[in-house]
């Protein structure tokens, strides 16, 4: 009766620790740095997250729309574009460690199409000329950027009109494509960023699994995570109040955008594609569950295991690139070398940011909607950033403290 009591006792004390949440530290370093830039009204708005161990700076400062006077808000819901390059990431590595794939995997053992590709030596007068490729394309090259593929494939491009998405595509038809067009190098000899190479993985993912790759993605992380206001199709709701599109202007007010070229409006209607190299909508909330889970090593905060402890220290916080290219690891920027003082994550197009340190247990969170004209505050917001994790801290704690593995 003795160890009943005990084990009840022990899971409440575990339940109420998951719902405790981080523990505000009430500093400001954030908001300091960028009030001036809101005032004057070249910043619109932005989220910045610092978090460290339980402790966590949460600043929502200016606008998610200005016009309107609507406050920037965590529940806001705004385009990550290449963040979920990461989510894509997470899947893959999912499938290696069940045993389903390895990272030296030809993708042309899940993919046919694949086993036979050209590497475009030059183009002259029009006329291409190829070379059969000689090195066998991997699943982990086309995670990490390494392939040799284009941006984007030509279906999804509009280089008529200028560039931009024209559509999208389903995730199978981008790998056939991509698969009948010459490749720009040699698979594995360079580097070159790659939305293609990303959706080539999450057709692996769809053969594998026998599912669409955006579902898989929800059955086996968002959904487990409790990430409900993430997906590739935004509700109404969320688009009505959505963080809106500025375009940063010197010495002058930001420039509301109506939309971007590789995000067009309608943003959830039938011409619009799950991609696994960016499309994914969020909000602050939920992105934070996502990183978080990355940062405690594959357990979310609401005391869910994603991924191993191994899996994310091994395939996703360190490089899977041959040495002299760089960092960079399955759809996460990463480092060569992964020491205490290495960052792992990723940014999205507009601006969006979210990166963690798993032997600190510390994580840094930047959202804005930028349009271009860069971002003049990003130096001071990195200083803050600073300040912030170089001050003593009292001891916080959060879902994952305590918690056994």
């Amino acid at each position: 009766m003795k160890k009943v009591i005990i084990l009840l006792l022990v899971s409440v004390s575990l339940t109420v620790s998951a719902k405790k949440g981080p523990k505000e530290t009430g500093t400001s370093y954030a908001k300091e740095v960028l009030q001036p830039y809101v005032d004057s009204g070249r910043l619109a708005g932005a989220i910045s997250v610092f978090y460290k161990d339980g402790m966590q700076e949460t600043c929502c400062i200016g606008y998610a729309d200005v016009a309107k006077k609507r406050p920037i808000k965590m529940d806001n819901a705004f385009m990550q574009c290449s963040q979920t390059k990461g989510f894509c990431g997470v899947t893959i590595a999912k499938l290696v460690e069940e045993g389903k794939i390895s990272l030296d995997d030809p993708v042309s053992k899940y993919l046919p199409e694949f086993n036979e590709l050209w590497v475009l030596d030059e183009t002259k007068d029009g006329i291409k000329k190829l070379h059969k490729a000689k090195n066998v394309l991997t699943i982990r090259m086309v995670l990490n950027h390494t392939g040799g593929f284009p941006f984007e494939i030509s279906a999804k491009r509009n280089d008529v009109k200028g560039g931009g998405w024209s559509g999208g595509a389903p995730i199978r038809q981008v790998a056939s494509i991509a698969a009948a067009s010459p490749l720009m190098f040699e698979p594995g000899t360079r580097e070159m960023y790659s939305n293609t190479g990303i959706d080539i993985g999450a057709a692996v993912v769809e053969v594998v699994t026998g599912m669409k790759w955006e579902n898989y993605l929800k059955q086996e992380v968002l959904d487990p995570l409790g990430m409900k206001s993430t997906w590739f199709w935004p509700t109404d709701k969320q688009i009505k109040n959505k963080i809106e599109l500025y375009e940063t202007k010197e010495n002058a007010p930001a420039e509301w955008r109506e939309e971007m070229g590789w995000e067009q409006r309608p943003y959830n209607d039938a011409h619009v594609f799950a991609s696994a190299g960016a499309g994914l909508w969020t909000t602050a909330n939920d992105q934070l569950k996502f990183y978080k889970m990355l940062m405690n090593l594959g357990m979310g905060d609401n005391g869910v295991r994603i991924l191993k402890e191994e899996t994310v220290k091994n395939l996703l916080a360190r490089s899977t690139r041959p040495e002299g290219m760089g960092g960079y690891s399955l759809g996460l920027s990463a480092p060569v070398n992964d020491d205490e003082n290495a960052w792992f994550g990723h940014g999205g197009a507009w601006g969006t940011n979210c990166s963690v340190n798993w032997h600190k247990k510390e994580l840094k969170l930047w959202v804005v909607q930028c349009a271009g004209g860069g971002q003049p505050w990003s130096n001071e917001v990195g200083k803050a950033a600073e300040k912030f994790f170089a001050q003593p801290m009292n001891s916080g704690v959060d879902a994952y403290t305590g918690r056994v593995k």
